[in-house]
């Protein structure tokens, strides 16, 4: 087992029981049970099973301490944080203030600007495999979802295809495009040519885009993360950012992105939809929360946990391809999340998609179906817990799941603690 020594704990798996994890506290998949005997691994829906950053708890504890809630507005100190954590870690410069606002997450800014630049029944473009929230935003927002599929190179490198994408926006006479860097579920990180490339495509057909930046900050090592907004003055003015820094540091239950909108022709209208429902307050503790974070300890424990996801990475991407023959995957570059093809599997083995996972939940790796993300036979994994639960999972899924019959009692009953 590697052990890459960081200053934070990224070892020990926390015991989330009873403490309001979706994570732990649900199988997401209809009929699936876990065997008698095997512990739960949570695989499925990305946010961390590591403790938090120590400063944002102390910051949260300093405020919660005093005895009134009232109203207040966003402190200078939050606008500052982020303003110096986006010129430290994205290199941005000159972020003025009046382009950052709150939102209660990256989906809701993705509802405001669709309310702001679309109407029910227009369509909208995305690259697929798509993050399951868009395509949620969308159909309830009674948009009509138009993929340009991502391409999988001959050297496992998923690519845009900028022919298809300026195809389907002419075809169907597309205003606004949905944008995901670093990309959800690839894990791919775009390089500054390809998001030039994708912009020049919206500006030619003037397409506002809609950049979810919001797993920026998590980029495995030897990959950069480079600002939509920042390739090029026109991309500056035609793209809305959201960011968060719940995925960062697993805040997602305290709610709280941001937006950085340049123009203000976009940006007036963005927050004119957002506000018309009097429901996107920031929260007090979801202020201190970000302040806590977008510190310079925050900053050390970002890239310890980059080596940690990396590590992690780098040995599931290396045991699948040695031990799960059939199994076809592109190795994430940013994230912290697998997209398994499981395709050649299902049809050699004979057996449904359907099969597969519950026969992995079954010894308690609850991994996601990846279906929903708009490519068939597919499943998505976290690798966002210590190393040797991400082995031990692994372990389970090799002797148990794509080289056996039914699963068996376990053969090791010391099994490591989990949830």
């Amino acid at each position: 087992m590697s052990h890459i020594p960081t200053k934070y704990n990224f070892t020990t798996l926390i015991d989330r029981t009873g403490k309001d994890a979706l994570a732990v506290e649900v199988i997401p998949f209809e009929d699936a049970q876990i065997a008698e005997g095997f512990s739960r691994i949570p695989m499925w829906v990305a946010d961390m099973n590591f403790a938090t950053l120590p400063t944002i708890q102390e910051r949260i504890i300093e405020r919660a301490s005093h005895p009134a809630f009232g109203y207040f507005t966003p402190s200078e100190e939050y606008f500052q944080s982020i303003i110096r954590w986006q010129k430290v870690r994205n290199g941005v410069e000159n972020l003025p203030k009046e382009a950052i606002g709150y939102e209660n997450g990256v989906l809701g800014c993705v509802a405001s600007a669709l309310q702001a630049f679309t109407s029910p029944g227009e369509a909208v473009l995305l690259h697929s495999p798509t993050y399951i929230g868009f395509t949620a935003t969308l159909e309830n927002n009674g948009r009509k979802i138009v993929l340009s599929d991502l391409i999988l190179d001959e050297n496992g490198i998923w690519r845009m295809d900028y022919e298809d994408m300026d195809r389907k926006i002419k075809e169907n006479h597309i205003h606004l495009a949905v944008f995901c860097s670093p990309h959800n579920p690839t894990g791919r990180v775009w390089s500054r040519e390809e998001i030039e490339a994708a912009m020049e495509v919206y500006a030619r057909n003037d397409c506002i885009v809609i950049s979810d930046e919001i797993w920026s900050d998590l980029i495995l090592e030897g990959y950069r993360h480079i600002p939509t907004q920042s390739v090029s003055e026109d991309a500056r003015s035609r793209a809305i950012a959201i960011y968060a820094p719940s995925k960062t540091f697993n805040l997602a239950g305290l709610v709280g992105s941001y937006h950085i909108i340049y123009n203000p022709y976009l940006r007036d209208r963005v927050r004119k939809q957002s506000s018309l429902s009097h429901y996107n307050s920031m929260n007090i503790l979801s202020m201190h929360a970000l302040i806590g974070a977008y510190q310079p300890e925050g900053e050390q424990w970002v890239d310890d946990l980059r080596q940690v996801l990396t590590g992690n990475v780098d040995f599931a991407y290396e045991f699948i391809r040695a031990h799960f023959p059939g199994i076809r995957l592109s190795k994430p570059q940013g994230t912290y999340m697998l997209y398994l093809d499981c395709s050649e599997w299902c049809r050699t083995h004979r057996r449904t998609l359907d099969e597969l996972i519950r026969r992995g939940i079954r010894v308690g790796v609850i991994w996601q179906d990846g279906r929903p993300f708009h490519k068939p036979d597919s499943i998505r994994m976290n690798l966002a817990l210590p190393r040797q639960t991400v082995e031990e999972a692994f372990r389970r899924l090799d002797q148990y799941v794509f080289h056996s019959g039914e699963p068996v009692e376990p053969s090791d009953p010391a099994e490591p603690s989990s949830p």
